[in-house]
């Protein structure tokens, strides 16, 4: 017997043993996610991401390069068809031992493999409508310009923006009625649709107000900081104060935790609590210091501070979504029972309102909690209607660490690709270009990268239609050269615990 056909036999007992174990363990989650799925159009979809969560259970990296040695192809893009790709594998190998295996399963159709694709493509355009010449969408977020000029608006679309983004943070409800009918009109007169999404706030941490209030003074490292829900005053001892408004972190940090400042941009540590707030001493910061200054974002990587994700304001927010919007996002969502608030939140404005289709869902993944309940979530909101998700890699690099985002943003492409998701690629994509008119070599092949999900959002700047044109010129040229990605297929640890062997 050649090499070749001792590596075959050696190759295809492992993997009809994986396929038994990938459909036994699947089984079992399916069984969990019965009631949810049961009857919906996602029931199929359900199916294929249970046995990818099995599949990718196992480190196959071997099983890669001997498959890749016999000139058989890979199983690093089974995302969206998982079963049909191991079939199709074990009956090649079988074709080169030669003999036949009982109850070997017949080599899958064609249309065994691409049905998920045609799914997550049809579920994309559901959600966020097509693109003119090109497979990705732009979504930009409107600044309040847009709310009074027109011509502007036009301009955007016309540029090649398929969807726009109001951030519920800013403006107000008579800003953003003037926003959508701009952009209403815009697209009449382009000729194509353009979705609207409204971001919820969520309970964004904030610092509230600043002592000193001097924006030249610096915070440097190895400086105290008081963090207080108090009102600010001389405090001995810290060179700085902050207010924060939620007071669930106050009961919650302990001495050690980390609090990163501004996006990342300042780290810190808890050093010690007193009855005024948390003393915070700067670990990480510029040796020329950093600004500090009222409105900078709070973040804590080693906190669960088990906040409810609707505030009062996004309740009332909702009221004006669910008249106006095509899409809500939802901010610091991290459970499938968050997905369950907000979906029985929509139906009660649905029936209020007498809308009659069902709101499109975006759910921002922003923290490692998130990440870790992902398939849980996307069981829960796709088996309701339109769904999809944004990697919101600003929060969730701070969240899990700046040298795990490039990994983790993978893995949640394609846990979204096996459900047959969209996923909605964001921040700082091209930012340089968008606020100072040049974007980065480093910028560019990051926006390029972009073409593996099905959207990708821009923010805001003064040249952000120089940008958007950047974006779908970028976006066309890379469409020709790959789609998604092939992974070498090592273990994903984030979702262990959904899978019991």
């Amino acid at each position: 017997m050649s090499e070749s056909i001792q590596s075959a036999c050696r190759l295809s007992t492992k993997l009809r043993e994986l396929r038994r174990c990938v459909i036994a363990e699947s089984e079992q989650l399916l069984e969990r996610w019965h009631p949810t799925v049961a009857g919906s159009s996602f029931s199929g979809s359900a199916s294929n991401l249970a046995a990818y969560l099995a599949f990718r259970q196992r480190d196959l990296r071997s099983i890669q390069l001997a498959l890749a040695v016999l000139g058989v192809s890979s199983l690093g893009r089974s995302e969206a068809h998982v079963l049909a790709t191991l079939d199709a594998v074990i009956a090649t190998l079988a074709a080169i031992e030669g003999r036949k295996h009982r109850n070997l399963a017949p080599r899958p159709s064609m249309s065994r493999f691409t049905s998920g694709s045609r799914l997550l493509k049809a579920r994309a355009q559901e959600l966020l409508v097509g693109a003119k010449g090109r497979s990705v969408r732009i979504m930009v977020t409107l600044p309040t310009t847009a709310a009074t000029d027109r011509k502007w608006v036009r301009t955007l679309i016309d540029a090649g923006t398929d969807c726009v983004r109001i951030n519920c943070a800013h403006d107000s409800p008579g800003v953003w009625m003037q926003m959508i009918r701009n952009v209403r009109m815009a697209a009449r007169a382009a000729g194509r649709p353009c979705r609207v999404l409204m971001d919820l706030c969520g309970p964004r941490a904030r610092i509230e107000a600043v002592l000193p209030e001097d924006e030249e003074q610096r915070v440097k490292r190895d400086d105290r900081v008081l963090l207080t829900k108090h009102r600010l005053g001389k405090k001995p001892g810290v060179q700085f104060q902050a207010q924060c408004l939620i007071k669930e972190i106050f009961d919650i940090l302990k001495r050690g935790s980390r609090v990163w400042i501004n996006e990342g941009r300042i780290g810190a540590i808890v050093e010690k609590s007193t009855r005024d707030g948390l003393v915070l001493r700067v670990t990480e910061a510029r040796e020329k210091g950093e600004k500090f200054r009222a409105e900078m974002a709070l973040n804590f990587p080693d906190s669960d501070l088990h906040i409810c994700p609707l505030t009062e304001k996004d309740l009332g927010d909702l009221d004006f979504i669910v008249q106006h919007a095509d899409i809500v996002g939802y901010s610091f969502v991290q459970t499938p029972e968050d997905i369950s608030l907000l979906l029985s939140e929509l139906d009660v404005r649905r029936a209020r309102f007498k809308r009659q289709d069902k709101l499109g869902l975006i759910a921002k993944i922003e923290t490692a909690k998130a990440v870790r309940n992902l398939p849980e979530m996307i069981v829960r909101a796709a088996a309701r209607g339109p769904f999809g998700v944004m990697i919101a890699r600003g929060d969730l690099a701070v969240e899990v660490g700046f040298l795990r985002i490039a990994e983790l943003q993978e893995e949640i492409l394609w846990m979204c690709e096996a459900a047959h998701v969209p996923v909605i690629w964001a921040t700082q994509v091209l930012e340089s270009l968008a606020k100072k008119g040049m974007p980065t070599r480093a910028e560019l092949t990051d926006a390029a990268m972009s073409e593996r999900a099905e959207c990708v959002m821009l923010n805001k700047g003064p040249y952000i239609i120089a940008a958007v044109g950047v974006l779908d010129e970028l976006l066309r040229q890379t469409a020709a050269h790959h789609s998604k990605n092939t992974a070498m297929l090592r273990a994903l640890r984030s979702w262990d615990h959904l899978i019991k062997p």
